[in-house]
């Protein structure tokens, strides 16, 4: 099995891997909160999404001082980023904050990136669905950030849609959701889900032969 690092290795986990299984994994391992809540979805349904976290905590605002540059954090992280890296923006469930756009899309594109993901807002919708940029939401509205909210801290632990996040985390996103796979127990959850995908398959094979659900679920232990 490849391993973080391995030439090839997120491509491979977009090909063969799913959000349900890592998440029934993750559960099997006793981590039962890995499943960003269901409001969050994604802009792309055909897109599948697999890199590391780097996090960013946003805050709610209302105002900006004479001088500042409210988006300093922000333009930070994102052109600090590298290949394979997802940004993950914690905002808390505001419904004031539309931290992702266009621009901040082609500047992470530009820098490697793979997707982002947050529990605020996305503007920009038809722009970024054009670039084939993979990005999960928590609702699209018009809302500048500028006034409304602004980070606070980034590559720190943070709190996305229910789910803690940590920099460096395993995020992975398909049309079902996204879960994130602490970087801690990656290499077995990995292991097991490669595991479980073979075990699924040829559940399938059997149920399609015509086999009995019971038959098979006593075979291979999979549903």
């Amino acid at each position: 099995m490849l391993k973080r690092g391995d030439s090839g290795f997120l491509e491979e986990l977009r090909k063969q891997l799913y959000t349900a299984v890592l998440s029934d994994v993750l559960d099997e391992t006793g981590f039962r909160d890995q499943a960003m809540a269901a409001r969050v979805r994604p802009l792309d349904d055909e897109l599948v999404m697999a890199g590391f976290a780097r996090t960013g905590l946003f805050r709610e605002v209302f105002h900006v001082a004479e001088g500042e540059n409210p988006y300093e954090l922000e333009i930070r992280i994102i052109d600090d980023l590298k290949s394979g890296e997802i940004v993950v923006f914690g905002c808390g469930g505001s419904e004031r904050i539309a931290p992702w756009g266009e621009l901040l899309t082609t500047a992470a594109r530009a820098r490697g990136a793979v997707g982002a993901v947050t529990d605020g807002f996305v503007r920009d919708v038809r722009a970024i669905r054009n670039a084939g940029f993979s990005v999960f939401h928590g609702g699209i509205a018009p809302l500048d950030s500028k006034g409304r909210g602004k980070v606070a801290d980034i590559d720190v632990p943070i709190a996305c849609a229910g789910v803690r996040v940590e920099p460096g985390d395993l995020v992975f996103g398909d049309v079902d959701g996204v879960v994130v796979v602490p970087q801690k127990i990656e290499e077995a959850v990995l292991a097991r889900a490669f595991e479980k995908v073979s075990g699924e398959n040829a559940t399938r094979d059997e149920l399609l032969r015509g086999a009995k659900l019971k038959d098979v679920f006593d075979r291979f232990g999979v549903l």
